[in-house]
């Protein structure tokens, strides 16, 4: 590999000068010193040491996103958002995938503030877990200390700017668009139990039942993962325990897909037999058939707004409240009129 020396030689200067010119020092350098050390960096194609870079600059260039799963499309579309306004600021994104589990977050954190990452955003949703989020907590206020910035995406319980969605909000939207149908016995296809991001959006749907008169009882409830095969799995579920359903609400797209799958197997009709609705308005739920009604968030703008904040000079913690817009597309009708 061509070296700075090997840069300096081709240039005929110091290394010392092709140090302070390659690492944007601020020490002035003379023009025509300046563009003979470019000429040959470019002949050389000499690509500089990042890590020594970090050391010579004092500067922090990379910034770490911890998600549960970048795979996810929900993750997918706000990492969209995350890197667009890193790439606007000339910033690394290092993406850590913790797969939901809290050790893995915790372990990601310590990682990011070794390598002195320039902001940690945690986009995945918070655990109702006390003694953890107490640990991680006091580990990012560590980081804190040493400069570093925090932004969090979703209720979490920690130091640093916030981006919140209107979870709450949207399971009170898509719950009052069901019961305005005439559904008075709906299924909801839950995420994981611990997340907070599924009990805001469980609070929702109850808020709207009792608004319009309703009960969400408990056996009406399955938990899923957040993914398609869960939501298959616990739709198959629903209808073995609870036939009398006549709408099924699932608290994201992904989980959605999966019940309108099952529901195909088993020769269901959406919505003249069974309703079904999502949250977050991915791009496919405009593709599938029928199209899928649902909730939206601006998830792109979410981790735009994430990584903005992360990004600004030191100052007062900000809370950035994100709104819910109800979707309604075909997957949601009027209820049955044998039941309705």
């Amino acid at each position: 590999m061509t070296t700075l020396a090997d840069v300096a030689r081709l240039a005929g200067v110091s290394p010392a000068t092709v140090s302070r010119i390659v690492s944007r020092s601020p020490r002035r350098v003379a023009p025509e010193l300046r563009e003979r050390v470019l000429a040959a960096v470019e002949e050389l194609q000499y690509v500089p040491n990042a890590h020594a870079q970090l050391l010579a600059r004092n500067h922090r260039s990379a910034v770490g996103v911890i998600v549960h799963d970048v795979s996810d499309p929900y993750f997918a579309e706000i990492t969209r958002g995350l890197q667009r306004v890193a790439t606007e600021h000339g910033r690394l994104v290092i993406i850590c995938n913790t797969y939901r589990d809290p050790d893995k977050e915790l372990e990601y954190v310590e990682l990011l503030r070794a390598h002195q990452a320039a902001a940690i955003i945690l986009a995945g949703s918070g655990h109702h877990n006390e003694t953890f989020t107490h640990t991680l907590d006091a580990k990012l206020r560590v980081y804190q200390a040493t400069g570093g910035h925090i932004a969090v995406i979703g209720r979490h319980e920690h130091t640093g700017h916030a981006v919140i969605p209107a979870n709450e909000t949207g399971g009170y939207l898509i719950g009052t668009e069901l019961y305005a149908l005439g559904h008075t016995h709906l299924g909801v296809i839950a995420g994981p139990k611990h997340l907070t991001t599924t009990t805001d959006r469980l609070t929702g749907l109850r808020h709207a039942a009792r608004d319009h008169g309703h009960k969400l009882p408990t056996r009406h409830i399955a938990y899923a993962n957040f993914d398609r095969d869960s939501g298959a799995t616990a739709t198959a579920h629903l209808l073995d325990t609870q036939p009398h359903l006549t709408a099924i609400a699932a608290l994201n797209d992904t989980m959605a897909i999966g019940a309108l799958a099952l529901l195909r197997t088993r020769g269901i009709k959406v919505p003249e037999q069974i309703s079904v609705t999502g949250f977050d308005d991915m791009p496919i739920a405009r593709d599938v058939t029928p199209t899928l009604t649902t909730v939206r968030l601006p998830l792109a703008d979410m981790g735009a707004r994430a990584m903005t904040l992360a990004l600004q000079a030191p100052g007062t913690h900000q809370v950035e409240q994100v709104p819910a817009e109800l979707i309604r597309r075909q997957s949601a009708a009027v209820a049955p009129p044998r039941v309705a």
